[in-house]
């Protein structure tokens, strides 16, 4: 698992590797991952879009952006957390994600963003 702190909210990930699969006759290696947010701050806030890059041993750099995290757009007040689940495909057994999430502040009405630090992907049976 891995964590990082800004500006008082905490993004916490951990990642599995669910296995392989044909799409389009190519081989395709999927991964889940499940991210904790947790309002350490002082102030509520709200998620409103997230930005990932996501790297492929084999491809280029994925770039997604979007609304929210699986359709919602949570808000947290100062104590509370938010924990969702998510996945992706790769070309390789061997990749990562990072990026951030765009939240508001409700006190001082400022937007700012959170890191997600990098996490990597990477099939059990292709490590050493």
């Amino acid at each position: 698992m891995v964590s990082q702190v800004t500006r008082g909210i905490k993004i916490s990930v951990s990642t599995s590797f669910e296995g392989t699969y044909f799409k389009n006759y190519k081989i395709q290696f999927a991964f889940s991952y499940e991210i904790t947010i947790e309002n350490h701050g002082k102030d509520s806030v709200q998620l409103n879009t997230r930005h990932w890059e996501i790297f492929d041993s084999l491809n280029d750099i994925e770039i997604v952006d979007g609304e929210g995290v699986i359709g919602k757009k949570p808000v947290l007040k100062p104590g509370e957390k938010h924990t969702y689940s998510s996945g992706c495909l790769l070309a390789s057994p061997f990749g990562a994600m990072r990026g951030y999430f765009s939240m508001v502040n409700f006190t001082t009405t400022r937007t700012f963003k959170v890191i997600v630090p990098t996490f990597r992907l990477s099939a059990p049976f292709a490590l050493n």
